[in-house]
């Protein structure tokens, strides 16, 4: 129980990512009794064990789903009829993820993108602010966030992003959204989110569509929420902000009563797209670029 404590303090200090699992109930014969802890490292060392055999492996495969979504949950086997194990009672663990902060990549560094950072910031997320304006893109203007100089578009196109990650899009200029979200689509983060009308999401959306190749189908769109934000009638720069960082706290936590600005599930967006796409099968293939305007 010790080296367990020690090893997640460890991994804690040390900066990096792993997931714990913690026996909470038993029922039955079972290898391990309520209290017994079970920790992975992002390299896929352990310490501590809840019992060895088909329970252990079946957790730790979970635990690699926690650690890249970045969400505990609560799990339960029964070791008989899930794993065929002889001794047939039943286990629930909570497995919870260690040392992942979410991080927030704000493509962007104009009006919008300061204070959504400090808020952000205030709720415990890690900032990247990414802009190739160095006039805008500064440590002054946004304090203790990680400031990367260079086009937002490629920059995105070339990270590394997973779960943790999230994608604000509140650049200067239409065409450097387009970039970006286009880019932003292609990428396994979590969350993204883009500033802007509900013509101008309709309008980039079918411009992105209208580029993809043969055979890529349609956009996904699950983790698009454009326009972003929650419904709270904000105008000032302030005011989106909380729209904006309300929605993020909402979804991290499973709030789903909220009503978001998010258009992406339009039936005329559906259509759009759909005609984009028949188009492109008819026309057979995508064109780099698309129409001006």
């Amino acid at each position: 129980m010790q080296a367990v404590t020690e090893a997640v303090l460890e991994l804690l200090r040390s900066g990096q990512t792993g997931a714990l699992a913690t026996v909470v109930q038993v029922s039955g014969s079972t290898p391990q009794n309520p209290g017994a802890r079970l920790l992975v490292r992002h390299d896929g060392s352990t310490v501590g064990t809840i019992g060895g055999g088909a329970i252990e492996r079946a957790v730790l495969e979970a635990l690699k789903e926690v650690e890249q979504r970045g969400v505990a949950k609560l799990a339960s086997w029964d070791l008989g009829r899930d794993l065929g194990m002889c001794c047939g009672g039943s286990m629930s663990l909570f497995l919870e993820p260690i040392g992942i902060t979410p991080r927030l990549w704000l493509c962007g560094a104009g009006h919008v993108a300061q204070p959504t950072a400090a808020l952000a910031r205030s709720v415990g997320y890690e900032l990247i602010v990414v802009d190739e304006r160095e006039e805008w893109n500064t440590a002054a203007r946004f304090p203790e966030c990680r400031t990367e100089l260079g086009d937002p578009a490629d920059i995105v196109r070339h990270a590394t992003l997973g779960w943790r990650d999230w994608i604000l899009i509140c650049t200067h200029d239409h065409r450097l959204d387009e970039e970006v979200l286009r880019a932003a689509l292609a990428q396994p983060a979590r969350y993204v989110g883009l500033v802007g009308s509900r013509r101008k999401v309709y309008r980039l959306l079918q411009r992105i569509a209208a580029r993809r190749q043969a055979g890529e189908g349609a956009l996904d769109l699950s983790r698009l929420y454009a326009p972003v934000g929650l419904n709270l009638g904000a105008e000032s720069p302030q005011e989106i902000a909380v729209s904006i960082v309300s929605e993020m706290v909402a979804l991290r936590h499973g709030v789903a009563s909220l009503e978001h600005l998010r258009a992406v599930d339009d039936e005329r967006l559906a259509q759009l797209l759909a005609e984009v796409l028949a188009q492109q099968e008819r026309d057979g293939g995508g064109a780099e670029g698309g129409e001006e305007g």
